[in-house]
């Protein structure tokens, strides 16, 4: 991450909580001011457009926290699903954690939605904190492994394809949802087995 992307975020939450906490109107002011700079820096930072950046804040208030992104891990003997997104990459099943679920339901709930999978969440693999320039929050990914009961997918609103792929013979990917490197670490700890330790960073 880019020391201006770095400081535009860290601008974004302090203007964020600012805003929430202040009983000064005059104090009040100011936060919204440093909010509205911490938004126009990204504007220059990113390809959004500065409706699509105050849109994305003007639903965040309270003290900032990384975003959980949950992303299921399935497998089909020694191949791995990975579902087609509307960009035309693959990744991972998953997406951010609703408020209302937890770590294995939210798993659970997106394999079914996006892969047609019907899975029973097993255990934690890894969590990886990401700090990448092209989103405005900071990403904690928890890898979770999920074991397979049935496969029936139908496109939708979210993905076009699911399959199965060997680590040797991987689409194109989604990198930033899920990377070459996510998926040597979910092999690592497969081969592994009950030995591994869950890994963060």
């Amino acid at each position: 991450m880019s020391k201006w992307m770095k400081w535009a975020k860290e601008l974004q939450a302090l203007g964020q909580a600012g805003c929430y906490y202040t009983a000064n109107d005059f104090d009040l002011e100011r936060f919204e001011r440093i909010r509205a700079i911490s938004q126009e820096m990204f504007d220059q930072l990113t390809d959004a457009s500065a409706e699509e950046i105050a849109m994305v804040f003007s639903e965040e208030e309270g003290y900032q926290t990384p975003k959980i992104d949950t992303r299921a891990v399935i497998w089909q003997d020694d191949k791995i699903l990975l579902v087609k997104e509307r960009n035309q990459q693959w990744a991972l099943p998953g997406g951010w954690m609703d408020i209302t679920e937890t770590l294995a339901s939210n798993c659970e709930k997106e394999a079914w939605e996006e892969a047609g999978a019907k899975v029973h969440a097993d255990r934690l693999l890894f969590l990886e904190t990401s700090h990448a320039n092209d989103t405005f929050f900071t990403v904690v990914k928890v890898f979770v492994e999920c074991q397979l009961e049935s496969v029936d997918f139908q496109a939708n609103n979210e993905t076009s394809a699911c399959a199965f792929f060997a680590l040797d013979d991987l689409p194109d990917l989604s990198v930033y949802r899920t990377s070459p490197a996510h998926l040597a670490k979910c092999y690592e700890a497969k081969d592994a087995g009950q030995d591994w330790q869950v890994a963060f960073d």
